[in-house]
């Protein structure tokens, strides 16, 4: 039996069915594959503008350091112009204490120097007044020991009497002058040291007073005649200077100390000792304030004597 139009009918459905579900397919593959390549697309036009984007940004960035690189040069760039201003005012207040320090040092040199010329003017006329002092004692203590050895020698007779020249005497002419005697002084010797004159005078005075006993004795009486013509030996003190002070006669005496100084002629001065020295002292005296200078050997050999007295 043939088949009927029924069955063709329902072959004919099944095979409509399948192609329209094969076309389906085709279809949703299609749309996937479009799907994918859009995707594609977008991430690779998305990484082009990315790039493109940095690209400028760099150029933006270079574009303006040049920028700021010229406007340092031409000196108009603003951070400059800040930093500058901030290093001019510290120069000037760096420079306006150097010149406040310079001016407090020069005037401080000034009074310096004013008060150091001062010094030294005060200290050059107190040495040349201590000096023409005891240049002045000096003299006066020389002119002193001349003069007594000038009034020794008229005394004894030794160097001022005239002498006349021993000469041959010749039988005079009737017609010849009357002849003068030369009459020569002995000359003094200036050149000896006080030292060396103090002694002369203390062997001078020996003599005067070995002569003065010798004449003042009577005749008829001999006891009061001396036993040998020269003197018992003079009493010695001992004396001398050890750091800048004077020992003497088991005492020690310093600078401006006051003491009595008295002399063989037994007069009694009331003195300061002004200096010390190496060989000798000096001392003023304290009515008139000028001085003189004493030697050790004076005070060895009793020439001089110091005795202390109370300072007011």
């Amino acid at each position: 039996m043939p088949p009927g139009p029924e069955y063709y009918e329902e072959e004919e459905l099944e095979s409509a069915e399948e192609e329209d579900g094969e076309r389906s397919a085709r279809a949703r593959d299609s749309d996937e594959d479009t799907e994918d390549a859009s995707e594609t697309d977008l991430a690779k036009h998305e990484e082009e503008d990315f790039v493109e984007m940095k690209e400028q940004m760099y150029q933006d960035k270079l574009a303006s350091l040049k920028r700021q690189l010229q406007q340092l040069q031409e000196g108009t760039l603003q951070e400059y112009q800040k930093r500058m201003k901030k290093l001019d005012q510290q120069y000037k207040e760096r420079i306006r204490n150097a010149e406040l320090f310079l001016q407090l040092e020069t005037d401080q040199v000034e009074k310096n120097y004013v008060k150091e010329k001062k010094a030294a003017a005060k200290e050059f006329e107190d040495k040349k007044i201590e000096l023409k002092e005891n240049l002045i004692a000096e003299l006066e203590e020389k002119k002193k020991m001349i003069e007594n050895e000038k009034l020794t020698m008229e005394l004894t007779g030794d160097s001022m009497e005239v002498k006349p020249i021993m000469t041959r005497k010749l039988r005079r002419r009737p017609n010849d002058p009357v002849p003068i005697p030369d009459k020569r002084r002995k000359p003094l010797n200036y050149l000896l040291t006080d030292e060396q004159i103090m002694e002369d005078l203390r062997t001078l005075n020996k003599s005067l007073n070995t002569v003065s006993l010798l004449f003042s004795a009577s005749p008829s009486s001999p006891e009061h005649l001396p036993a040998t013509p020269a003197e018992s030996p003079a009493q010695r003190f001992e004396a001398r200077i050890e750091d800048g002070k004077l020992y003497y006669d088991k005492r020690w005496y310093h600078k401006s100390q006051a003491i009595y100084l008295e002399s063989k002629e037994n007069t009694k001065i009331s003195c300061v000792i002004s200096s010390v020295g190496a060989n000798e002292i000096w001392v003023r005296k304290t009515s008139d304030s000028t001085k003189m200078r004493i030697y050790l050997g004076q005070l060895q050999r009793g020439v001089f004597v110091i005795r202390r007295r109370s300072a007011a």
